[in-house]
Formats: structure tokens, sequence, C-alpha cells
């Protein structure tokens, strides 16, 4: 059988032990089956374990081997469409419930971390950027919206304020969200599988599923074994492949890069972000950095629309870094990779059921580490019954992407110039 290992990043290198999980082999019915071992799988398995469910999960290589270990490790609060965008899209009462779930996720890591004693390198606070004037109205507007759904702990930075918080001269102003933060994002994984365990969840890595025996009994077949079982829940996400193939003409694979540095030494670490907060630029195609536990600097961007993997990251990437940080010109680049996330046309995340017993969450469009924790707990809910949050966002519309799955790459790509040139051009 092929084992798929942890891609070469630095959180591979830096993870916490873990046990290993062998494939299934065999038949066994349970109450729950979860595919895939990333935030979403592992939330949604932590939830229904603490209401008293049985809840088998199956992994196609390692627990957060996808976007959930790969990403920037940042808590970033909403959605990657803000509740502006919802409010114009569905009615009041739908809008209100989802904005209200916007700040949930980032509450979700915080409780998980502190129940299960997780070591995953918390830290709190996060910047969004503004390289422009527009981009810095934008973010006036964006804390009098989160503030309306409640969300204060808030602070718009000037040029002055913003330059004590990032050593860098590429920006105006920002806004400082304190509910915001990072984590190491493989240990937060690893950590939630073990909380799983813990509660008698059981999880098969290497063990990918092949295909959904659908029915009022659904069985989820995989190389050696299968499981029977009451609901199935799909949480693989942009690498779900073609499991479920009405779920693919409306989402699209997408990479996104990430460098790691050297470990910098602690006086020009604390230099380039004093207070350890992490950061985002309003860019559509956008930089986000911060420091990890041991004092590199985590550098992400450069999305490739299809999930081709770039023959150079460090070359895609670097620039910007130096762009940023001018200073760290002569440093050594340790770690570049890159992960999958999946975007929809909407860029709103794709929630919803299949018959009776199938259900979804998928298409966080890069805005994923808070969002796939409440996906869980929403999911949850849906699976004992409690499906009004579950359908507020199962009713958000999705469409398939222009073109179909051959122009959907070129369009997109064509789209993401226009907006790029937008941001370089201040309009």
């Amino acid at each position: 059988m092929t084992h798929t290992a942890y891609p070469h990043s630095y959180y591979a290198a830096s993870a916490n032990a873990a046990p290993p999980r062998p494939p299934l082999e065999g038949e066994v019915e349970t109450d729950v089956c979860i595919i895939g071992a990333g935030y979403t799988g592992l939330s949604t398995a932590l939830f229904l374990l603490e209401n008293g469910m049985r809840v088998h999960i199956v992994e196609a290589a390692r627990v957060g081997f996808g976007a959930s270990g790969r990403n920037g490790g940042q808590i970033v609060n909403s959605y990657s469409r803000d509740i502006d965008t919802i409010e114009r899209t569905v009615g009041a009462r739908e809008a209100q419930l989802l904005g209200q779930m916007a700040f949930e996720g980032g509450r979700i890591i915080r409780q998980r971390i502190a129940t299960y004693g997780i070591q995953c390198d918390l830290k709190d606070g996060g910047v969004f950027a503004a390289i422009t004037a527009k981009q810095m109205k934008h973010l006036e507007a964006q804390k009098r919206l989160w503030e309306r759904y409640g969300h204060t702990q808030l602070e718009l930075l000037d040029g002055t304020r913003i330059r004590q918080v990032v050593a860098t001269d590429r920006y105006l102003g920002g806004m400082l969200d304190m509910s915001g933060g990072h984590i190491h994002p493989l240990n937060l994984a690893l950590g939630e599988a073990a909380a799983v365990e813990s509660l008698g969840g059981i999880i098969h890595e290497q063990t990918p599923a092949v295909r959904i025996e659908r029915g009022a009994s659904p069985v989820v077949h995989t190389p050696q074994g299968r499981i029977r079982t009451k609901f199935v829940v799909v949480a693989g996400n942009a690498y779900l492949g073609n499991l479920v193939p009405e779920l693919a003409a409306k989402s699209m694979p997408c990479g996104t890069q990430v460098i790691t540095t050297e470990p910098l030494p602690d006086e020009l670490a604390s230099s380039l972000l004093p207070q350890d907060y992490c950061v985002e630029d309003c860019n559509y195609l956008l930089d986000y950095y911060r420091l990890s536990a041991d004092k590199r600097l985590i550098f992400g961007g450069g999305v490739v629309y299809g999930a081709r993997d770039p023959a150079n990251i460090e070359a895609m990437v670097r620039p910007n870094l130096l762009k940023t940080f001018p200073q760290l010109r002569e440093v050594k680049i340790d770690y570049a990779w890159t992960g999958n996330f999946l975007l929809t046309l909407s860029r709103l995340p794709q929630v919803g059921r299949i018959g009776d017993n199938i259900y979804y969450s998928q298409g966080c469009s890069g805005h994923g580490v808070t969002y796939t924790h409440l996906a869980g707990k929403v999911l949850a809910e849906a699976l004992r019954g409690q499906a009004e949050r579950f359908d507020a966002f199962a009713g958000l519309p999705h469409y398939p992407f222009p073109g179909g799955q051959l122009l959907r790459v070129p369009l997109s790509a064509l789209g993401a110039w226009y907006y790029s040139l937008r941001d370089k051009l201040g309009f």
C-alpha cells in the first residue's frame, strides 16, 4: 500500500510527536464516518464525540496533511467574503445568523487548546495592513461592520502606529484584531486528533475513501476495508478529488506558497514584529507572515490557480518578502512548500447535504483556519437535529465556474490579474 508522507515543510519538521494510526482493514460499524482528518473533520468529530456519538475518521494520508497542516497559521475572523457581501446576497435573518457566527471559529480554537492542553504556540493579535488609501478606507468600514455584529477587539492603526507593530515602510496604516492571532497549524491538528482519540474516536491514516455507497445506511469503501455508518461527513476540501462528483463543478483547488527563513537573531526578530502579531495585507492576492516560536519568519503568498506545484517556490515569494523586509536580504530560506485551498466562485463556504445522510463543508477560499472549526460545530449540530445554523450556510448560492472544467483556471487567473492590477494602481 502507498504511504503518503507529510511535505517537506517547517511544520512537519517541527511537529509534535504523534502515534502511528494504522490503515483500516476489514469492516467496522459506526454512527458517523468522516472523510478527512483536517480541521473540518477533526472539529466535527470532537463536537460529535462530546455529545456521545461514535466516530471513525478515514484520512488518505496523515492527520493535517492538507491545508490544515500547511497554512500560514493565522487566526483570521469572518469569511473570505465579508458579512456585508452576505447581507447583499441573502435575507436579513440569514445574514444575522452568519454574521453572529463570523467570530466564533477563533473562540472554538482557543477553547480546544485550553480544554485539551494542545501545545501549538498560540499567540494573540492579528493585523490587517493597508498599502493604499483605498484599502485604509476599507478597513475603517470593516471595523464599523464588525462592531455592528458585536466584535469590539479592534483598533485602527495610523502610519505611525503600524510602524510600531511591523518594521516596514510599505503600509499607510492598518487594523489590529486582538481576537486574531497565530498558531503552529500542524500541531493544532495533531492536538485535536489526540483529543478525538481521548474521547474514543478512531482515526485511520493512509486510508483513502474510494467510494461512497449511498442509501439509507451508507457504506464508505476504502482500499482494504469499509465502514457501515448512519451518516457520512465529507471533509476532504481541496484534497477530495472526484469522490463526490457533484461538488467538483462549483469549486477549484488553488495553491498558495509558503517560505520560512532560518532562525533569526532575537534582536532582529523582535525588531520586525515587536509584539509578535501576525500580519496580512489587504491586496486581492495578499501576502501574510508571522514569526514562529523559534524566531523564523514564515511568509506566504503566490496563489497558483489549479493547484499546480511551482518549479521554484522561493523565487515566487521571496521578492515580496524583501519588498516588505529588505533588511532580510542576506537571510537564508530553510523551507519552501505549497499547499492547496479550495476556491468557490462566490468565495463563500459550500455547505450542504446529499440525500438524507451525507453532509459536506468545503470551499473556505483561503480563509479556513477559523471557519473550519466553526463548520465542525455547525455540522455536528445538524447531525443531531439542530439545523438552523447549518441551513443558513446551506442557503448561500453557489454557481459553476464559467467555462466549466476547461476554462475555470485561465478565467480565474485573468480575474485575479485584474484585481491585482487594481491593487497596484490603487483604485
